[in-house]
């Protein structure tokens, strides 16, 4: 039988495996179009290094594993996404701009991070100095929604922050808030719940200002939460 602990770390592998393929609508346009438009790779680059420091975190720290696997397949997502990011780039600016990015905070900086602590720490203060950095880049991750809702209240319209994207985030951070509590793992648990409770704020602004939308409706880049938060272009 198996023990909530495993059954809600199950469970948020499976939704957080959702927010991380959460981008394929997006990415399959840019191939389409055989252009990034004026899609932005900062997203990417900071959710492959969110991936990157749970991978870690979940190798370094015991009991585990369910934290690294799913974040290792987020990696790879994330990966996929800006290699297609940089064929398709609209400009030479903006693959240069892109290629910089992907190198200095994907490589280069979660590199040196993992260098220093698995080399210079030990024990206890090499997981918490890791648990840290992955709550530090999750909040950051969690935060960007507060852009989208402000679209939201001021356009009266949720069309810039698509449903079902959003109730993935708001069931993944309950679920993470759950196991974290079921294992005292507050690393965990902060931005999690930081992600809950604005993921229910969300669903509050949907109950809100939804409404029906005309039978014929073209793409925008809210197909893609990620673009949507952290793009100033879509803010």
């Amino acid at each position: 039988m198996l023990s909530l602990v495993v059954l809600f770390g199950l469970l948020g592998n499976l939704t957080t495996g959702l927010v991380y393929i959460s981008p394929l609508k997006t990415f399959w346009h840019i191939i389409e179009r055989r252009s990034t438009e004026e899609f932005e790779s900062l997203p990417y680059v900071c959710k492959l290094l969110n991936a990157y420091q749970w991978v870690y975190y979940g190798v370094i720290k015991p009991n585990s594993v369910l934290v690294a696997t799913v974040n290792g397949f987020g990696a790879v997502c994330e990966i996929i996404f800006l290699i297609i990011f940089l064929i398709f780039a609209s400009s030479p600016s903006r693959r240069m701009s892109a290629g910089i990015m992907v190198g200095v905070l994907d490589v280069v900086f979660p590199g040196a991070a993992v260098l220093v602590m698995q080399f210079m720490m030990e024990g206890e203060t090499r997981i918490n100095a890791a648990g840290f950095m992955s709550l530090t880049f999750s909040m950051v991750c969690y935060g960007s929604p507060l852009s989208a809702m402000k679209t939201v209240v001021t356009t009266k319209s949720v069309e810039y922050m698509p449903f079902l994207l959003s109730f993935f985030l708001f069931i993944n951070g309950g679920v993470w808030t759950t196991y974290a509590f079921l294992t005292a793992d507050w690393f965990i648990g902060i931005p999690n719940g930081v992600g809950f409770l604005l993921g229910t704020a969300q669903m509050v602004l949907y109950a809100t200002y939804w409404k029906p939308k005309p039978k014929h409706t073209s793409l925008s880049p809210s197909c893609d939460l990620s673009h949507d938060l952290l793009s100033k272009e879509e803010a």
